[in-house]
C-alpha cells in the first residue's frame, strides 16, 4: 500500500468516525480508489467513494449518529477515472443501469459483494427533522420516509436531472473557496430532484417491511434481469420469494414504484437502450436480442419507456458525438 493509499483510507477512516460508524473491520475486504467525505453535523453528512472488491464478502452497514437518519445512496453513477498500478478487468451488471437506494438506519443494508468488482457511489444521510424543513407542505406526500415505526425501504431508477446533477457533483473541480457551501447545495440539489421523482409514484399501501422480506424481493429483481430477452412466469417467482402472488406484488411496487412486469419491461428497453448506445448494434438487432419478433412492437415499448423511438434514440446519440 503506497501513501496516496494511505491517506484515502484514513479520510475515510476519520469521516466514518465522525459519524459513529464503524468501518476498519470491513476495510480488509476492498481497496478504496477515491474517497471524500463532508459532514454538516448533526443533519447531513455526503461522501463519494469508489472500490474495488478483493474477496466475495457480505457487509451489514451499521447505525448512524445522525438522529433518525435516512440514507442516500446513488450507485453506477460515473466510470472511475483513478489511474491504478494494476490493469485488472472489472466487471459491472450490463442490466443494471443508475438507481438510488433510500432506507433508514433503523434498517441498514446487507450488501453483497462480490470479489472483482468495482462500486461508485455518492453517499447523503440526512436527519428526518432536517428534511422535513425543507419538504415543509410537501411532506404529507412521504409519511412513509418519516414514520419511524415503517421500515421502508425504496430504489428510484435515476433520470436524467438526477445524473446529470450527480456527475457535476463527481466531476467538476471544486469550488477554491466555501466548499462546504458547494457540496451541501448539491445534495439538497440531489434530493430536490429524487423528491420531485418519488412524487411521481402511484399510491401504494406502506407495509412495514422486514429485513427477509426486502431480501426475497431483491432475489425476485435479480430473477426478472438476469434475463431480458423473456418474462419469468409468476409461479417461479412467487416460489423464489416464498410468499403469496398478492403480497410479491404489493411489496415489489411499494420498494421499486412499478409493477413485476413494468419493471421488467423498463429493465429490458434499458438494456436495448445500452445494446445500441455501447455495443453499436443496429435497431433490428437490439430488438431480436431483447426477444422481440416484431421490431413495431419493440418501436413502440422502447418509446414508452426511453421517451424515443429506437432510431430517434440512435440519431441523438449521433448528434451528441
Amino acid at each position: 500500500m503506497n501513501s496516496t493509499d494511505n491517506l484515502i483510507e484514513k479520510d475515510a477512516t476519520r469521516f466514518a468516525n465522525k459519524l459513529g460508524v464503524i468501518f476498519q473491520d470491513v476495510l480488509q475486504h476492498f481497496e478504496i480508489i477515491s474517497f471524500k467525505g463532508i459532514t454538516f453535523l448533526p443533519d447531513m453528512a455526503l461522501h463519494i467513494g469508489s472500490f474495488d472488491v478483493k474477496e466475495d464478502f457480505v457487509r451489514v452497514t451499521g447505525q448512524s449518529d445522525i438522529s433518525d437518519g435516512i440514507g442516500f445512496i446513488f450507485y453506477n453513477i460515473f466510470e472511475d477515472k483513478a489511474e491504478r498500478n494494476d490493469a485488472s478487468p472489472r466487471t459491472k451488471s450490463a442490466s443494471e443501469p443508475p438507481y438510488v437506494r433510500i432506507f433508514p438506519y433503523a434498517i441498514g443494508q446487507t450488501l453483497h459483494l462480490k470479489k472483482g468488482t468495482r462500486t461508485s457511489y455518492v453517499s447523503i444521510s440526512v436527519s428526518a427533522a432536517y428534511l422535513k424543513t425543507f419538504l415543509q407542505e410537501e411532506e404529507p406526500n412521504f409519511k412513509y420516509v418519516f414514520n419511524s415505526a415503517s421500515n421502508f425501504w425504496i430504489e428510484e431508477l435515476m433520470n436524467d436531472d438526477i445524473l446529470r446533477t450527480v456527475n457535476e457533483l463527481v466531476k467538476k473541480e471544486e469550488p477554491s473557496s466555501i466548499k462546504s457551501f458547494y457540496y451541501k447545495m448539491k445534495a439538497m440539489q440531489l434530493l430536490f430532484y429524487l423528491f420531485e421523482r418519488l412524487k411521481k409514484r402511484d399510491s401504494v399501501p406502506d407495509q412495514k417491511l422486514n429485513k427477509s422480506e426486502i431480501e426475497a424481493v431483491y432475489k425476485v429483481r435479480d430473477k426478472i434481469v438476469s434475463s431480458l430477452s423473456a418474462p419469468r412466469s409468476i409461479a417461479e417467482l412467487k416460489q423464489i420469494a416464498g410468499m403469496n402472488e398478492l403480497k410479491l406484488r404489493k411489496i415489489f411496487k411499494q420498494i421499486f414504484g412499478m409493477g413485476l412486469y413494468d419493471y421488467y419491461q423498463l429493465m429490458r428497453m434499458k438494456e436495448a437502450a445500452r445494446l445500441l448506445r455501447e455495443v453499436n448494434l443496429t435497431v433490428t438487432e437490439a430488438g431480436y436480442q431483447m426477444g422481440f419478433e416484431n421490431l413495431g412492437h419493440f418501436s413502440k415499448v422502447f418509446e414508452k419507456h426511453i421517451g424515443k423511438k429506437p432510431k430517434k434514440y440512435l440519431q441523438s446519440l449521433k448528434k451528441r458525438a
